[in-house]
């Protein structure tokens, strides 16, 4: 997709948007709300669907590192999360069933 992403179990949790000036983290939409909040000069919601999900955009010239690493690591253990528990859910099998026959 020509920019970089950051990703945990095959997931992307961010991105660097190819412009430098700006990147993307996949927040919960409670995260990101007190984000925007705290730093409306840095922190915006993705357009669309995106951004109503968690996406946030991020301007990298107005955000300080200590915040950037506190927006990185909750989308990183969101998406850690994510994947773990649907990994707790039971495997359906790839072969449908047969009706048992009665005899």
């Amino acid at each position: 997709m020509a920019h970089p992403d950051f990703r945990a179990n095959g997931r992307i949790f961010a991105t660097l948007y190819p412009d430098n000036q700006r990147g993307m983290v996949k927040l919960t939409p409670d995260q990101q709300e007190d984000f925007v909040r705290a730093n409306p000069a840095t922190f915006v919601p993705a357009s669309g669907a995106w951004g109503r999900q968690g996406c946030t955009t991020v301007r990298l010239d107005a955000v300080d590192e200590a915040t950037l690493g506190e927006a990185m690591t909750l989308a990183w253990q969101n998406t850690v999360k994510t994947r773990a528990s649907g990994r707790s859910k039971p495997k359906r099998s790839s072969r449908p069933r047969r009706p048992s026959r009665k005899r």
